[in-house]
């Protein structure tokens, strides 16, 4: 079976995936990880597909970091490294249906089904706080 490879070195993303762990984010790097966490699951979840870029560093992951600060919060937070953990990232893009594949992304999952999607041109042009405000009304309305 033909394996994907990484776009990119492992030593240039391991900041980039520390930024999400850190926060207590589960790294989602095969496609039985992702249906695993994804497939018909109680409770909420926020999914955030990581990217190399430069609104990834500059806002999407910093808007995440504020939102995940707040009071109310998805049960479970996860991630996928687009051009990374390819199989994985297309896998997880599998249960963001009606969306085209975007990266960054973040995904809000309840008891299995998408009710929220941030896609990247929801991310690019916009401030980490702008963002994270996004997430937090979605928290609120989802995840209580």
């Amino acid at each position: 079976m033909f394996q994907m490879q990484s776009l990119y070195p492992e030593e240039m993303v391991a900041p980039m995936r520390q930024e999400l762990t850190t926060l207590g984010f589960e790294e989602l790097r095969t496609e039985e990880d992702v249906d695993k966490a994804l497939s018909e699951q109680k409770g909420t979840a926020l999914l955030v597909v990581n990217s190399v870029c430069g609104c990834a560093a500059g806002s999407a992951r910093p808007a995440v970091n504020l939102a995940v600060a707040h009071e109310t919060r998805p049960d479970r937070l996860l991630t996928v490294f687009a051009g990374v953990d390819r199989a994985a990232t297309e896998k997880a893009r599998s249960y963001i249906l009606g969306y085209p594949p975007s990266s960054p992304s973040m995904a809000l999952f309840k008891d299995g089904q998408l009710v929220h999607f941030i896609p990247r041109m929801g991310i690019e042009g916009y401030t980490p706080e702008q963002i994270a405000q996004n997430l937090i009304e979605a928290f609120e309305t989802h995840c209580k």
